[in-house]
């Protein structure tokens, strides 16, 4: 007996254009391949895919049933989002093999609080949204998470080696590849160039009117 959830799909006859009357219904495309299964077009019900999304994360490893076939592990291996909405337009599950690794892509997500957000009014910005990592389908992680409160000032950068990365888990990306930094206020350039150029009234005093320059 797993603890994997188990996601109930059907056969699927509709194809092309014709799968935007299933969205209507309430049911998502999908597609199931992986280790010399032939590709097979499958449905599942969108509310019970979005259920296991909020519950499960996006690299989920769920037990998938066909109709009245044996349950398989198979991991939501692509989501394919509408562009406005951001709702799942089509799944692609990818049948494992639970003893083989797997690489996939994982979302990067901030964590903590940033002294140099919160005292010094520094924007955060991350510059990596995701990172590739192999590991057995059971040990893969649905997200990996990074602590901005290393981020103290404006010369601070998160990498990639930064990352907490759980037992059984390679990080394929290049360590030294940037995550995050804060980025300072327009306000705050402002004063390093003011100061950086110098403060007024110590330039040199012009000759007074009147005073004729010295001859060389």
């Amino acid at each position: 007996m797993t603890t994997r959830p188990v996601l109930t799909a059907h056969h699927r006859e509709l194809s092309g254009k014709a799968v935007s009357r299933l969205r209507h219904q309430g049911i998502l495309p999908a597609v199931l391949y992986g280790h010399g299964h032939a590709s097979e077009a499958i449905q599942v019900d969108a509310k019970e895919f979005e259920h296991l999304r909020r519950t499960a994360g996006r690299n989920a490893l769920v037990d998938l049933k066909v109709d009245s076939g044996r349950a398989r592990p198979a991991l939501v291996y692509g989501i394919q989002e509408h562009p406005v909405r951001r709702v799942p337009i089509h799944i692609d599950f990818y049948l494992v093999k639970m003893t083989e690794e797997m690489t996939v892509e994982v979302p990067l997500v901030a964590v903590g609080v940033s002294e140099a957000v919160e005292k010094h009014g520094g924007t955060l910005l991350q510059t990596l949204e995701r990172v590739r990592v192999r590991a057995l389908p059971a040990d893969l992680p649905s997200v990996l998470e990074f602590d901005i409160s290393h981020l103290d000032s404006f010369d601070v950068r998160l990498h990639v080696s930064d990352l907490a990365v759980p037992d059984g888990v390679t990080v394929l990306t290049d360590a030294d590849e940037d995550i995050a930094h804060v980025q300072p206020s327009r306000a705050e350039v402002a004063i390093e160039a003011a100061a950086a150029e110098g403060a007024p009234g110590e330039e040199a005093p012009a000759a007074e009117a009147g005073e004729s320059a010295p001859e060389a």
